[in-house]
This record gives C-alpha cells, sequence and structure tokens, in this order.
C-alpha cells in the first residue's frame, strides 16, 4: 500500500497548467455510448477514476485508444448491458452509464454505486426520474436491473439539483421519444460542459447554465471531438496549498470563470490575487486570517469538493472560522485527521468551529476519501516536520501526479510503495 511523505514548512512557488476536469470527464466518457460511433476526448487527466470508467467501457464493447491526453472511444459494437460489478462498486461516477444504457440499448444492469464515504448521496432522485421516463425498476440484492420499451420524456422536477441526476437524466433524454423538461436542475460547470458536447454530437438542448433544462429527443447521434476544460477543484486545491504554505502560484487554466467563488473565499482568507482569462496568480500575504460564517452550497456557492481543503488552511488561520456543511452530512471526517496534527476543530452538527493555531505539526494520518486526502497533503505541507499520508489510492482517484506537481512546486515530498 503506497504512501506519502512530506516534510512540512516549505512555500510552494512557481506556475502550474491545470490538468482536466475529473467530474467533467467521466459523464463525457459514459456519454460516448450513446452513439455508434466515435468520441474524441482531449486534455482528459491521467487519473485512477477515468483508468476505471475505461475498463467498463471496453467490458461493455467499447474499443478504446488512449495517446497522452486524448481518449478515443469506439462504441459502434456494444455486447453488453451489465455494469462490471467489481469497479461499479469502488466509483460512484459508474452509475452515470445507466442513461447512456437505457437510452442505447432500452436496457442496462449495475450494482450499487461506490465511491467516496461523504454522507448520503441517494440514488432515487435518478430512479424516480428514470420511471417518468417509462422505465422498470427492478432490485436483487446488490444489483439494480432497470429496461424500458423506449424511453419517453416527460417534466421532471428534482427534488435536489443533483449533479449526478441531472447529468443521468439528460444523458437518458437525448434519445428518448419527445421533449423532457428538467426543473431545479444543477446549474455546475460540469452540467453545462456535458450539456455542450452532447449537442456537438446532434443533440436538442435548450437552457444549460440554468435550472430548467429542455431536452428534444433525436433519432440518433453523431462522432464529436472536444476537449475537456480544467479542474476547478484541483485548481482550488493547489491555490489552497500555496496560502497554507505562504507562497505564491500561477494556475493557468480555461475555467477561471468557474472558480469565483473559491478565489472569494481564498482572497477572505489573506490571498492577493491577480485574475485574467486563462491565468489567477496567488501570493500570500504571509497571514491567514479567520473566515466566520463560510457555507458551502449548490453552484455558483462555495463548492462542497473544496470545504475540507479551506478546513486545513483556516486550521493556521490568525483568528476563529467556522463552516456550514450543508450538502453532504458526513464530510467533517478529516477533522479527527487534523487534530492530530494539532487542529483545534468542534463540530456542532453540520458546523465547524476552528481556533487558529500557530503550525501543525507532522504526523501520520490516513485519507478516507478524495478531497479529505487533498486536504491532508495541504495540513502536512505547512506543518512542521515530516507527515506520513496513508490512504493514498483515494488521492489518485482526482489529482494527476500530485507528488510529482507539488515537487516541482518545491515541496518536500515523496511516495513510496
Amino acid at each position: 500500500m503506497s504512501v506519502i511523505y512530506i516534510d512540512g514548512g516549505w512555500p510552494l512557488s512557481g506556475e502550474l497548467s491545470l490538468q482536466g476536469s475529473k467530474n467533467t470527464v467521466l459523464p463525457m466518457l459514459a456519454a460516448s455510448i450513446l452513439n455508434q460511433g466515435s468520441l474524441r476526448l482531449f486534455h482528459c487527466p491521467q487519473i485512477s477514476d477515468v483508468e476505471h470508467m475505461l475498463v467498463l467501457l471496453k467490458q461493455l464493447g467499447c474499443h478504446i485508444k488512449r495517446e497522452g491526453d486524448c481518449i478515443e472511444i469506439n462504441a459502434s459494437r456494444l455486447d453488453s448491458d451489465q455494469v462490471a460489478a467489481e469497479y461499479g462498486k469502488q466509483m460512484r461516477s459508474s452509475f452515470f452509464l445507466l442513461g447512456p444504457m437505457l437510452g442505447r440499448m432500452k436496457r442496462a444492469s449495475a450494482p450499487y454505486p461506490g465511491g467516496c464515504i461523504i454522507g448520503a448521496r441517494p440514488i432515487d432522485i435518478h430512479l424516480e426520474a428514470f420511471q417518468k421516463m417509462q422505465v422498470e425498476i427492478e432490485e436483487d440484492g446488490e444489483m439494480l436491473s432497470l429496461s424500458t420499451r423506449g424511453l419517453k420524456g416527460n417534466e421532471i422536477c428534482l427534488r435536489f439539483p443533483s449533479v449526478g441526476a441531472t447529468e443521468n437524466i439528460v444523458m437518458a433524454a437525448v434519445l428518448a421519444e419527445g421533449t423532457t423538461c428538467i426543473r431545479n436542475a444543477a446549474r455546475e460547470p460540469e452540467v453545462t460542459e456535458l450539456c455542450l458536447l452532447l449537442k456537438k454530437m446532434g443533440a436538442r438542448i435548450t437552457g444549460e447554465g440554468t435550472d430548467t433544462l429542455v431536452i428534444q429527443g433525436v433519432k440518433r447521434l453523431h462522432d464529436a471531438e472536444y476537449t475537456v476544460k480544467g479542474d476547478r477543484i484541483v485548481g482550488g486545491t493547489y491555490l489552497a496549498a500555496a496560502l497554507a504554505t505562504r507562497g505564491s502560484l500561477t494556475l493557468k487554466t480555461d475555467c477561471i470563470s468557474h472558480m469565483e467563488s473559491t478565489l472569494r473565499v481564498l482572497e477572505a482568507a489573506g490571498a492577493r490575487l491577480s485574475i485574467g482569462a486563462d491565468y489567477v496568480t496567488l501570493i500570500s500575504a504571509g497571514k491567514i486570517k479567520g473566515i466566520k460564517g463560510l457555507v458551502t452550497e449548490t453552484y455558483p456557492g462555495f463548492p462542497t469538493d473544496m470545504q475540507s481543503q479551506m478546513m486545513a488552511v483556516l486550521a493556521c488561520a490568525g483568528g476563529d472560522s467556522s463552516i456550514e456543511e450543508r450538502i453532504f452530512e458526513s464530510r467533517f471526517r478529516i477533522c479527527e485527521e487534523l487534530k492530530k496534527m494539532g487542529a483545534r476543530i468542534a463540530i456542532q452538527g453540520n458546523i465547524a468551529r476552528l481556533q487558529g493555531v500557530p503550525r501543525l505539526f507532522g504526523t501520520i494520518v490516513e485519507a478516507r476519501e478524495l478531497r479529505g486526502g487533498a486536504a491532508l497533503v495541504i495540513a502536512a505541507l505547512e506543518a512542521e516536520g515530516e507527515s506520513c499520508i496513508r490512504g493514498v489510492s483515494y488521492i489518485e482517484r482526482g489529482y494527476e501526479n500530485i507528488c510529482d506537481v507539488l515537487a516541482g512546486l518545491g515541496a518536500q515530498i515523496r511516495k513510496e510503495g
């Protein structure tokens, strides 16, 4: 089992070109099976979640070709309607395959999805929407079997603007008969990017970027190419690390406009920012400020996927902070690991209250989910002494070559095992 060792206390400094977005590319890969031909995606991140999705696509019958950050999927011949349990249980995004499989093959079976343990993420929002589109659902232990005589468009109002459910419904609707209207749809950039890709493939979609999406079903899609935008959460993570270590970082990416809420929070914590169309430069003012009343929200609010990283930053703030988690109820699991390093954190329901300390201290900690793992890396970078981080596989689900990237910015970091 791999571990990461970090000798903390070294400021990060340099320039970084941002990797492609995990949460954008995964549904795009799933969408490839809607077309009886090829899809080429550029700027794909080299992370384990992408590799697992490619394995699932191969098992469905897709032919995969990968060269660097370019992935080409040929889905002209599909010979299975079952998502392999081995990988389906490991990653929640395997559930993205259900909508495209129903659209293409009118049937699909999959295990209940896995992924990071950060709280309840009910799949019934997906299933209720599928039922409104004339899908029959059977449950057999840990497996779900879905079938339809033909998808029918319908009016669907989501009780919560779930990103995954919105994407799954959109992918099912593009080949459905009639018109589907999704109200209270997720507005996240990843949803918009998926819609833009599908439109490039021939889908008829309006309303992307708003909370109402209208999809008019078409008979078939066609081949397309698309470039995946940068990962706004990975970008925010590295900027947070630069602030925590009192360093400076220039981030080059095409997703600056999607990072507004994160950049505002970093500024509130003491960062000085210079922002352009395709870059942001962060310079630490030397002292981290506490933030009271930080709240996670759906887009365009502050993302829950950045909450743990800011927790690590604010642990050493010159003052008190509070963070309210409104999306996932179990996203404070990281606090116990940070407390091992000397952080002062008290949890009251869905609110974490932090009393800033002068410094953290290196020790042995364990990542139990993706963003919490990234937060531990930040904490170790700012800590005094050496830290050992276990559970590296969680971090590698979303961060491409994180040790090499950080070493290139001046971190004293190595991976063993």
